[in-house]
């Protein structure tokens, strides 16, 4: 039986590596049938702010890595609701907003986490 695991997204898109790292792995898993889910916590939650101009400073755009989420059978993809609100975000259509409560509670239900 497979492991099930919990990527948290914690850095803005444009500030390194670790947005996009974060959603290959997720979207490796979920190529391979694992139980998987992602949270978007602290400026993670920057990834999913509509109308993001990458080329702008230099980075690709992840709004495709978004879009195929579904297709690849992620269903469990999470957002801090402090986060969101902490930044002037909404909910975007592809994550459930959690408190912190809720967040812990998540943590808890999967085998192995990574934070990037």
């Amino acid at each position: 039986m497979s492991q099930s695991l919990l990527v948290i997204s914690r850095q803005a898109p444009w500030s390194g590596p670790s947005a996009r790292e974060a959603l290959d792995i997720v979207l490796a898993g979920g190529a391979f049938d694992l139980p998987i889910g992602l949270l978007f916590l602290d400026d993670g939650v920057f990834q999913l702010a509509p109308h993001q101009d990458a080329k702008a400073v230099q980075q690709k755009d992840l709004g495709a890595n978004l879009q195929a989420l579904g297709l690849f059978g992620i269903e469990d993809v999470f957002a801090c609701s402090h986060s969101l609100a902490e930044r002037g975000l909404t909910v975007p259509s592809i994550a459930e907003s959690l408190g912190n409560e809720e967040i812990s509670r998540l943590i808890d239900r999967y085998d192995q986490v990574i934070t990037l």
